[in-house]
């Protein structure tokens, strides 16, 4: 676990990375963060969520599934990722940065989930609390734990999404050729664009009453 003062540190490397790739792009991007030794010299997997303020609305998010790279490197790699490469959006404009929150989830190593029926996936999901990567058919697909809170999903129906997110049918979770890891995830993010840190808490809302939201 980072202690609090690392991870408000945590996002001022994200947001001091995206503030060089965006004033600075002439500099040589590929450099690593510093990472200095301890905590940041630990191989983490990170991502790096970025949300308009103050209406929450995601921007990018970008990151890391596993521990390849150093916590300070692969957290400023990311946050630059998720800012100017996510598919989704276009790359983000210097003007938009003091406009923006960041949010990181520090991810544990992922463990494959193992059943032979359906029902015994299902149950070792816990909504709140795991994130979820799918591998199959040549594709992969990943979400963090906060996304199912977020949409009201149970267990099954992130597993469906997780497939959806990989390209594949959503029910390809309920193959046996389809490899299903789950993970936890230290989330913390900017209670407003380069202000304090707010710890984001897990929340279990897998009651089996919610209704699917995309």
């Amino acid at each position: 676990m980072l202690s609090p003062p690392e991870r408000l540190e945590a996002l001022r490397i994200a947001r001091r990375a995206i503030a060089q790739a965006l004033f600075a792009p002439s500099d040589d991007q590929s450099r690593p963060t510093e990472i200095g030794a301890g905590t940041w010299a630990e191989k983490r997997g990170v991502f790096v969520t970025v949300k308009r303020f103050p209406d929450g609305e995601l921007r990018g998010c970008i990151g890391y599934p596993l521990p390849v790279l150093p916590l300070a490197t692969a957290v400023g790699q990311a946050a630059v990722a998720a800012a100017t490469e996510d598919p989704r959006f276009p790359a983000m404009r210097a003007a938009e940065l003091p406009r923006v929150i960041l949010e990181v989830s520090v991810l544990t190593v992922p463990e494959t989930i193992r059943g032979d029926r359906p029902e015994a996936i299902v149950s070792a999901v816990r909504v709140g609390r795991d994130g979820l990567i799918v591998d199959g058919y040549g594709r992969s697909g990943i979400l963090l734990p906060q996304v199912a809170p977020e949409q009201g999903w149970t267990a099954e129906e992130f597993l469906a999404g997780t497939c959806e997110k990989a390209g594949l049918p959503e029910s390809a979770w309920r193959r046996p050729e389809v490899r299903i890891r789950r993970f936890e995830a230290e989330v913390f993010r900017e209670a407003s664009p380069g202000g304090a840190l707010v710890d984001e808490p897990p929340v279990s809302v897998d009651d089996g009453r919610s209704e699917r939201r995309r």
